[in-house]
């Protein structure tokens, strides 16, 4: 294993409820060994993005009600492809080589995966994106 996999290997945190089996399929596996850990590493860095999204679209997003924020994120995760892709490259960036080849072999699939993870983990910190909440 060359030096930058084994730093970005113990940069991540257990999952313990991200449990891997035998019988689960591959990208299962994918998902709760490598996406999971990656997401949860890139936390802050995926709400200062989203943040930064909702700066760059006039504050809109602090119109909204909660339910309406939801589906916001939801509808930018979904929609907004070149938002889309950014978040992607911060997941993708983390990848070691042989998770990037295990990866490209089937991208769609996990690229889906990927996103409901992002999309969740955003949801998820939604008060983060409260505009007293920039944390300098």
């Amino acid at each position: 294993m060359n030096p930058r996999d084994y730093q970005l290997l113990q940069l991540r945190s257990e999952i313990p409820s991200a449990k891997i089996s035998e019988n689960m399929s591959s990208e299962e596996k994918f998902q709760n060994g490598t996406l999971r850990p990656i997401v949860k590493l890139q936390n802050d860095l995926l709400v200062e993005a989203f943040r930064n999204y909702i700066t760059k679209h006039k504050n809109a997003f602090y119109e909204l009600g909660l339910q309406k924020r939801i589906s916001y994120i939801e509808n930018t995760i979904q929609r907004d492809i070149k938002f889309r892709n950014s978040l992607k490259g911060m997941i993708i960036g983390q990848f070691t080589i042989e998770e990037y080849r295990t990866y490209i072999e089937n991208s769609s699939a996990l690229n889906k995966r990927m996103m409901n993870l992002v999309k969740q983990r955003i949801q998820d910190n939604i008060q983060l994106l409260e505009r007293d909440m920039a944390y300098y």
